[in-house]
């Protein structure tokens, strides 16, 4: 019975934790932005396009989706 309890709480924190972590990649992405980085134009889009679908994906409850599109964006801008 405890193993199942420390199990649920793990993950219950786990989630909140993930969840948290989407507004501060945001905020790493856009402050690298602000910065004007030397990108070509395609990946300028790609990187606005997927800082946006993190964003809404966020707000959607989908934070696994949000943070593997802000990952993306992270590593097009050399984070």
């Amino acid at each position: 019975m405890k193993k199942l309890l420390l199990t649920s709480c793990a993950l219950l924190f786990s989630g909140v934790a993930l969840a948290n972590s989407c507004p501060t990649e945001m905020k790493a992405i856009d402050a690298k932005l602000a910065t004007k980085p030397a990108l070509a134009a395609a990946d300028q889009e790609k990187v606005m396009t997927l800082r946006a679908d993190g964003e809404r994906l966020h707000k959607a409850g989908d934070h696994d989706a949000s943070m593997k599109a802000l990952a993306q964006a992270k590593k097009i801008l050399g984070l």
